[in-house]
């Protein structure tokens, strides 16, 4: 079928999302392997689904920033060098210089980029990666300071943390045409309490072992998503800003995000197709 302005999904959608239950016995800490072996839970904790208003924020795009929401909206970007985001070599070759040049202009300040690494999400029942639709955080203030530490040499790691550092993930869809399955939610950081972002601890296989954040609900949380989403446009979802640590600061750089099922999708909607680049940001 013809993907035509008539069939994808506008306006504000009351939608299932998958919030933080803590795991049954009280005195573990949370945590989630990322790749478990045999034997191995993937995580201990649950959810708990609530219904959660999410507004479109297509037409208001220009009233969201990262310092006051944690996530900012980009359209009309050039096309990439980078045609089938099929090999990650290439992409690391073509497209991360054009997300690097990205955030060195749209994020405020910024004088130094690292790109870690990416993620391509397909929901093709055999991709590797799906979209997630359990809402969380990339990063925590403790795992983006061992980021740091982990990529430079001490001396300049150091140097590095006395300024303005941050992690920003650059989200795109990959599909040809406007993006109507599992759209990406966020909710703006302003309404987000402290007392509801939960550290998870992420166990890599190599012995690594780095955190995220799970959220619990709150119906103060005012959420959002980019209907018709298109390869042209970009999201910017600021994980940890250390602007946010200093006494008194009004800046959250934290977003809470998660793919969700939107009740009005089409049964024959194209499955979403993405990738997201996680950087480090450094500056002023």
């Amino acid at each position: 079928m013809a993907v035509g302005s008539s069939t994808i999904p506008r306006g504000p959608v009351t939608a299932a999302l998958h919030f933080y239950a803590p795991p049954a016995n009280a005195a573990e800490k949370p945590y989630n392997n990322v790749e478990p072996a045999a034997g191995q839970p993937e995580r201990n904790y649950s959810d708990a689904v609530k219904q959660v208003l999410i507004n479109d924020a297509r037409g208001r795009e220009a009233e969201f920033t990262l310092d006051k929401d944690a996530f900012a909206i980009l359209s009309s970007q050039p096309p990439s060098a980078e045609e089938q985001f099929a090999d990650d070599e290439s992409i690391k070759a073509n497209y991360y210089p054009e997300v690097e040049k990205l955030l060195l202009d749209q994020v405020k300040g910024a004088e130094k980029v690292y790109l870690f690494d990416h993620t391509i999400r397909r929901a093709d029942p055999t991709s590797s990666r799906h979209p997630v639709t359990r809402v969380h955080i990339d990063q925590t203030a403790s795992s983006v300071e061992k980021r740091v530490r982990r990529y430079y040499a001490p001396e300049e790691a150091e140097r590095l943390l006395q300024g303005r550092y941050r992690i920003v993930n650059v989200w795109r869809p990959l599909n040809k045409t406007p993006v109507e399955s599992f759209p990406l939610g966020f909710a703006s950081s302003a309404t987000l309490d402290e007392r509801d972002v939960i550290p998870i601890e992420h166990r890599y296989p190599d012995g690594y072992t780095g955190q995220t954040a799970a959220i619990q609900h709150n119906p103060a949380q005012e959420w959002y998503y980019l209907s018709g989403m298109t390869g042209d446009e970009r999201i910017l979802l600021e994980c940890f800003d250390s602007e946010s640590l200093k006494a008194g600061s009004k800046i959250g750089g934290r977003v809470p995000h998660s793919a969700f099922v939107d009740p009005r999708t089409r049964e024959d909607a194209e499955g979403r197709e993405s990738i997201e680049v996680r950087a480090l940001v450094f500056g002023p």
